[in-house]
């Protein structure tokens, strides 16, 4: 994960929770259902909860967005950055956990060191931790000042809009919806209520929707974020810009519309004209004095593919380990618990580890037995196919999760994962692959942890024969 701190191209902070899900269960058993309006009852309850958040570390972006030098600055200067306007937000985010989320997304307000507003979309993920729950909360921080502030000024000043249209730095487009709300007007004379039921019996309804919006004008950061030469190339490719996948959020929108929201925000994907994924944050907001006609709509669009690629690899580090790229012991045990809740009437697991780590370690450093136990990861990825699992749950223990097998299709994986660890000896040169193992098939629904645990024993009385024999041959 250092890397990975320090490389990505967004703020980050590591942060500890742990106090804070002390005082949740404190609160719990107190009688406490509905957090968020109690802490909105009271702020000072706020500004405990946000006295029990330890700052771990922050990366370089983030010194850079809040103008620190270095973490000590910062974390000297917290006052600052998290003022009264802070504990709006927060109230949202520790209500997301207490409601069991394993993190939170919101959007709130902090300050730089020299004073400035910093409106912030934040992305928080508890990382998996077998001691103490969310004593590593990493929270993703993207900069949406310049969206925001597009949004007060064209509200505040219609008569700088234009200049300030053309000049913001996000993608602004004014668009006509009129068409559609006629169309929505001549279902409800329809007595159409059910309007969700209604798309997916007509799903044309949704492409005439489409059709039927009339696109005034988009800016210039609109062209360069979708890489159109100019506004009518963009509008005469829309339908590479917005593909098949589009309709469904559309759809959502559209569904927004019906029930009366005129301002919402959604997530979606589209594409540059150069064929490029765009992941976007999408803001529809219909102009003041038209809300009974939709004759202008104002509608944000965001790049945030950088985060959501942070996102999907927060979401690949809680269910993987980094170096073998196997999944991880967070996963096995959710996995067990599923299987255990299922009630699965089958489930074999192989339990392994591996016999020259140490060996590896004293020989040639810990470098050595990193790179024996990436050999292990190819060979387990390569030999167990779904719905089988392979995971590494301690330092050179590993477990493969097999839902369905019996003894003898459990005797093919362990056959083929021996056979592949001699093919990987033959490859790589110096100390070789080598497992202890133990199988176990379980047909009892209640005996799986117990099926876990003789599946250790028989790997423990395996590596005491292979130390036995290697012991005799030295």
């Amino acid at each position: 994960m250092p890397d990975f701190f320090e490389a990505i191209p967004m703020a980050l902070w590591l942060e500890d929770y742990s106090a804070l899900h002390a005082q949740f269960d404190r609160w719990r058993a107190e009688g406490v259902t509905d957090l968020r309006s109690w802490l909105l009852q009271d702020r000072d309850r706020l500004r405990h909860c946000a006295g029990l958040i330890r700052i771990l570390r922050v990366n370089r972006q983030a010194l850079s967005l809040f103008g620190a030098r270095t973490q000590s600055e910062l974390m000297d200067r917290l006052a600052d950055v998290l003022r009264d306007d802070t504990f709006e937000g927060l109230a949202g985010e520790l209500d997301q956990l207490w409601r069991g989320h394993g993190g939170f997304h919101s959007q709130t307000v902090n300050y730089t060191l020299d004073g400035r507003r910093l409106d912030l979309s934040l992305k928080a993920v508890a990382l998996a931790d077998d001691e103490r729950p969310w004593d590593r909360i990493l929270v993703a921080m993207e900069d949406v000042t310049p969206l925001q502030e597009a949004r007060r000024r064209a509200q505040a000043s219609a008569r700088d809009a234009r200049e300030f249209f053309q000049q913001a730095p996000v993608s602004l487009w004014v668009e006509d919806f009129s068409a559609i709300k006629l169309l929505f007007d001549e279902l409800r004379e329809q007595d159409i209520s059910d309007f969700r039921t209604f798309l997916d019996v007509h799903p044309d309804f949704i492409d005439r929707c489409l059709q039927e919006i009339r696109v005034i004008d988009v800016n210039d950061y609109t062209l360069q974020l979708f890489k159109a030469e100019s506004r009518d190339q963009l509008i005469e490719r829309m339908s590479d810009v917005f593909r098949e996948e589009s309709r469904d959020t559309f759809a959502e929108q559209l569904i927004e519309l019906w029930h009366g929201r005129l301002f919402h925000q959604k997530e979606v994907q589209n594409h540059t004209l150069a064929g490029d994924a765009l992941h976007i944050h999408l803001q529809l907001s219909v102009f003041q004095g038209h809300e009974e006609d939709w004759g202008l709509v104002l509608v944000s669009l965001t790049d945030i593919t950088a985060r959501k690629k942070a996102e999907a690899y927060l979401e690949y580090l809680g269910k993987h380990d980094v170096l073998t790229r196997l999944k991880n012991r967070s996963y096995f045990v959710d996995e067990l618990g599923r299987l255990q809740r299922k009630r699965a009437p089958l489930v074999s697991f192989i339990a392994l580890d591996l016999n020259n780590l140490k060996l590896a370690n004293d020989e040639g450093g810990h470098a050595a037995g990193d790179d024996l136990l990436r050999r292990f990861g190819e060979v387990l990825s390569k030999a167990v196919d779904r719905p089988g699992q392979s995971a590494r749950i301690g330092g050179d223990e590993f477990v493969v999760l097999l839902p369905g097998f019996d003894e003898a299709a459990t005797r093919l994986v362990r056959d083929n994962i021996d056979s592949l660890i001699d093919l990987n000896n033959q490859y790589y040169g110096g100390i070789p692959l080598s497992v202890s193992a133990g199988e176990v098939t379980c047909r009892n629904p209640d005996a799986l942890e117990q099926a876990l645990k003789d599946a250790d024993q028989s790997l423990y009385a395996d590596k005491r024969r292979y130390y036995s024999t290697h012991e005799r041959r030295r």
